[in-house]
């Protein structure tokens, strides 16, 4: 009986390297993030001979995985952006991300927006950094009076753009992707897919519940338009809600902010974590996961995730999950209220 074996394809600036590096691959690491952390990809090879070259800064790599018995999957153009010789035993180590860290997405700029769109704006970074926009219309459509860029690059504003609209935020196959995160949407409002995992896929499993901070709601302050007085927004129940540190232009920033947040915290009320003995090249953050034959609570759970680890070496190929509570339960914001 023949037996699936895991499988690879590697280029460098295009050119195909698999054959070259295969005897010499000790590990190879693929994290696949939700964001707004950049994907990022680790590769150590045996340098026994000395014969290796080490590949410069800003080298582009492609990496495909997958089983000899289903074929490859395609994960993406990574940047390289550092690299280690170590020894003895001599030893060439990579790591490679899905966005430049060194271009002119880092580079801090002073500007600001004026009665513009969320859409907008996402779409002029977007332009300005040759990629690719992929803006969920609901996104797209928000309104933004006004935003400063002080002092920020342009990754970090995407990055807090995620944030404050707790969405996808994130660069990655030369997109930049802006979707709500958990709606099972993609940013072109494709559906994204429900995978069933079974118990007998996985070797080991970690289900935590927290529930340390208990929050039932959150608070949001904002200034009212004549900007004298100050007012609060709260989504959930207000008899223990968790108050935002920043105080915002008006209601409509605030409600924003506070729904986000109050996302965040239902999600990280339970997370799971799940090794598959066999990996799964094929899976993603921010797909919809369903999990059979641990206990009852965890198959009626509805999960997310967050991160996906692929991993190749000497033990075959195995793929980690890192998945959160996809709850989602619809809340009023109550009225605004004086706050003295």
């Amino acid at each position: 009986m023949t037996y699936p074996k895991p499988i690879y394809r590697l280029t460098v600036n295009g050119r195909d390297i698999t054959f070259e590096v295969t005897a010499r691959l000790i590990s190879l690491t693929l994290t696949d993030n939700r964001g707004p952390e950049a994907d990022t990809l680790d590769i150590e090879l045996s340098d026994h001979d000395g014969l290796l070259a080490i590949p410069p800064r800003g080298a582009t790599l492609q990496v495909w995985l997958g089983w000899s018995d289903t074929g490859l999957v395609d994960k993406g153009t990574f940047t390289v952006d550092e690299t280690e010789h170590s020894g003895p035993p001599d030893t060439l180590s990579i790591r490679a991300r899905s966005a430049d860290m060194r271009g002119p997405l880092v580079k801090k700029r002073e500007r600001s927006w004026h009665d513009t769109t969320l859409g907008n704006i996402l779409r002029t970074l977007a332009q300005e950094h040759d990629l690719e926009p992929a803006i969920s219309p609901q996104l797209a459509q928000v309104e933004i009076p006004h935003l400063d860029q002080t002092d920020e690059s342009d990754l970090n504003l995407i990055t807090r753009l995620g944030q404050e609209h707790d969405a996808v935020a994130t660069i990655k196959h030369g997109r930049l992707l802006f979707m709500p995160i958990g709606q099972g949407e993609s940013a072109s409002g494709k559906e994204l897919p429900v995978v069933t995992i079974a118990r007998a896929e996985g070797d080991q499993h970690r289900f935590l519940q927290a529930d340390r901070d208990a929050y039932s709601g959150v608070r949001a302050y904002y200034y009212d338009v004549n900007g004298s007085e100050r007012l609060e927004a709260i989504i959930g129940d207000e008899d223990n809600a968790k108050i935002l540190r920043h105080t915002y232009a008006n209601r409509s920033s605030a409600l924003r902010a506070a729904r986000s947040e109050w996302g965040r915290i239902q999600r990280g009320s339970s997370t799971l974590s799940l090794n598959l003995a066999r990996g799964r090249p094929d899976l993603s953050p921010e797909w919809r996961y369903r999990v059979q034959g641990i206990k009852a609570q965890i198959g009626k759970t509805k999960w997310l995730g967050e991160q996906v680890v692929h991993r190749l070496g000497d033990g075959g190929m195995k793929t980690a999950l890192e998945l959160e509570n996809n709850r989602h339960t619809p809340i009023e914001s109550s009225p605004p209220k004086l706050t003295i």
